[in-house]
């Protein structure tokens, strides 16, 4: 890079580099190719094809797990290869699903699709109903958010020929019966909330134009969204409508088959899943009901029946109670049972509520693995459909994925499928460890490599530390090929703001207290060089979307404790960030930079603003996808414009395709990582061939 391709700080408005938030203008565009081609030119060549190349490989090795949904008496899996970049929509059964090569029926190749329509489609979603050949597809361009809604017929594999239509737009449906949808969508005028999101549930009739749907319930425009979804499990069809207020926040209505509506009386940050005749919720805070008071996290249960909860009984059993270090991350029903997903202390637990008349038993899943990541859900895409069938995934850094079947939820759980080792783990081990923090809070980490120190490793540290998202130590094959076998360390963090150990360790590291989700990630940092595993010059960071802000960040408020660092699809700018694409949908996780009150926290982690000259900054590389719709490209565009007008060694990179990920295909998605290994190998000086 020289000189000449930098942008310059002379401008004559207070943010030079607006004009890099319009995302196909040709100015900002020229910036994108020319940065792109500095970037390729720095860290493309052979190397990065070889690398590339590995690792798309192993993306679409055909021993790979074929995750599957149950709808009906069918397995649905979207497989993706080489030969099939967009993907394969298929199906099989469960019994043939067993065999080590199962004979699967193509029921739409999207590469043909794309091809046929000149279109850059993938599948994102498919919506169908009980006992019928009938689907909504959600055809998404190069991976964005916004989808368009096309109506298919399974049996006949073909579109519906005058079916149900709907141009692009941010949203969905659910089928309420053949001939009527349930409309969540932000396409029409006046249906998008301020976050680009539905802001109405509509009625939409066969034959009928969508803009003529009947409004069932309408949001205001300041809320995140509202969407309903049908539900079949009870003695009669219902609608389950969701005001979503704020991301964390929410109002419930309940649709009967007459139509009428009926506002939940619950507090608005509750979880709540529904089966049958029975309910159960998660607190986000204390609430007093029925005489007693529960505390945050507190999960309970309770008959939603006429004569209970719907006439006023708040009688309700407690199914599970929180720990300081001990949270649920997620609760569903499968069959008449409720699931319920625990970490204690990191550690995965599983237990299995059954409601009845007499009360609610409790039971403990067999079979299942006390340490590394264990995730389960139901076999069955539709509730109504289910006989209790759970698939769980089990796996560590160095053990890859095993799809387990636990029938009926009881019995013990039999192996589906085993994925592939994708790099040799000789002499590596997985050990956990703790940083203090700045405030003396105990902050847990995952270190991944050789048992010897060395006390100069190229270590690799990730973490997330936002919106309650618990990070798991799962096995990754992109850093075990191209990182751990190569003689690296792999490092990664639970700050935070994230949902590890529950409502109090999420909000710790939100709002105001955001920088102290960047100060437990910089502690970590502080105690490899301590325990003797590195030097700060060694250690390279990665961070994507909400961790975009941690990147930057760690660039602005610690650069000493990095040797280089990779932010991906990131927010950075939180002055503006409300004002572009999704933006005002996080507001309850950062605050709201048009409240001075709230901008006077928000300014002390907008690293777009707290970018000076003259520091000791490492090198960074910022990523972005012009086709996320749902994180502004903007935020890594300008953020590269600036740190670069101001002299600093900052590298961009902006594929056209990719969505709010890093590819539409195997292919794509391992050269957007490869490029970071590149870069971070190269800016912390570990050389190829070196261990």
């Amino acid at each position: 890079m020289t000189v000449d391709d930098r942008p310059t700080l002379s401008a004559p408005d207070d943010d030079p580099w607006l004009w890099l938030e319009e995302i196909e203008g040709k100015h900002a565009l020229d910036f994108v190719e020319r940065q792109n081609s500095l970037t390729l030119d720095a860290f493309g060549g052979a190397a990065f094809a070889r690398d590339r190349d590995i690792l798309a490989a192993i993306y679409d090795r055909p021993d790979n797990i074929p995750y599957v949904s149950r709808r009906g008496s069918d397995l649905h899996n979207l497989w993706k290869d080489a030969t099939n970049p967009r993907g394969l929509w298929r199906r099989t059964n469960l019994a043939e699903f067993r065999k080590a090569s199962p004979a699967w029926d193509i029921v739409l190749d999207i590469d043909q699709l794309a091809a046929k329509e000149g279109e850059d489609w993938l599948l994102s979603s498919i919506v169908t109903m009980p006992a019928s050949s009938r689907a909504i597809l959600s055809l998404s361009r190069g991976g964005s958010d916004a989808v368009t809604l096309r109506e298919f017929d399974l049996d006949t594999k073909s579109f519906v020929a005058d079916g149900f239509t709907l141009p692009e737009a941010k949203g969905g449906v659910d089928w309420l019966d053949q001939d009527t949808l349930l409309l969540s969508s932000a396409h029409g005028e006046g249906m998008a909330t301020s976050s680009g999101y539905a802001r109405t549930v509509r009625l939409w009739r066969r034959g009928q134009p969508a803009d003529r749907a009947q409004v069932i319930i309408e949001t205001t425009a300041d809320h995140m969204a509202v969407s309903g979804m049908a539900d079949d499990t009870g003695s009669a069809p219902r609608v389950w409508i969701v005001d979503q207020i704020d991301f964390f926040n929410h109002a419930i209505w309940l649709r009967d088959a007459t139509g009428a509506t009926t506002k939940l009386d619950l507090p608005t940050g509750v979880w709540m899943q529904a089966h049958g005749d029975w309910f159960a919720m998660k607190l986000r805070k204390d609430w007093s009901a029925g005489g007693r008071t529960f505390a945050t996290d507190t999960v309970l249960g309770i008959s939603l029946s006429a004569s209970a909860f719907l006439a006023g009984s708040r009688d309700f059993a407690v199914l599970f109670e929180p720990g300081p270090r001990r949270a649920l991350q997620g609760l569903f029903w499968a069959g008449s049972k409720l699931v319920l997903s625990i970490l204690d202390e990191l550690k995965p637990q599983f237990e299995i509520c059954t409601p009845s008349a007499a009360g609610w038993s409790r039971a403990t899943l067999p079979g299942l693995p006390q340490i590394g990541v264990v995730d389960i859900w139901p076999l069955d895409r539709h509730p109504s459909e289910s006989n209790g069938d759970l698939l769980a995934n089990v796996q560590d850094p160095l053990t890859p994925p095993s799809l387990l079947l636990l029938e009926r939820g009881l019995a013990s759980p039999t192996v589906l499928k085993q994925a592939p080792k994708t790099f040799t783990a000789d002499g590596l081990v997985v050990t956990q460890h703790e940083a203090i923090s700045i405030d003396g809070e105990r902050i847990p980490y995952v270190q991944t490599g050789p048992a010897k120190e060395t006390g100069d490793a190229p270590v690799y540290m990730s973490a997330y530390g936002g919106f309650a998202v618990a990070v798991k130590p799962y096995y990754n094959p992109s850093l075990g090929k191209l990182w751990l076998e190569r003689g690296g360390t792999t490092v990664q963090a639970n700050l935070r703001g994230g949902g590890e150990f529950g409502t109090r360790w999420h909000d710790a590291g939100r709002l105001a207290g955001k920088k102290l989700s960047h100060d437990d990630f910089a502690a970590v940092a502080a105690d490899l060089v301590r325990r003797g595993v590195t030097s700060a010059k060694r250690i390279a960071a990665q961070g994507g979307s909400n961790g975009g802000i941690l990147i930057t960040n760690m660039l602005v408020r610690y650069p000493e404790r990095f040797g280089a660092l990779f932010c991906t699809i990131p927010l950075i700018d939180m002055r503006r960030y409300t004002k572009l694409l999704a933006g005002a949908s996080w507001i309850a996780e950062y605050g709201d930079p048009d409240k001075p009150d709230e901008w006077e926290w928000l300014k002390t982690y907008s690293a777009y603003h707290n970018a000076k000259p003259g520091q000791a900054y490492p090198p960074i590389l910022i990523a972005t996808t012009r086709r996320d719709d749902r994180v502004h490209p903007g935020h890594a565009r300008k953020m590269a414009a600036k740190l670069q007008a101001m002299g600093y060694e900052a590298w961009f990179y902006e594929p056209a395709a990719g969505g709010h990920g890093y590819g539409k295909d195997n292919k794509e998605r391992a050269g957007f990582e490869v490029l970071g290994f590149r870069f971070l190998r190269d800016k912390i000086g570990w050389k190829d061939g070196e261990a």
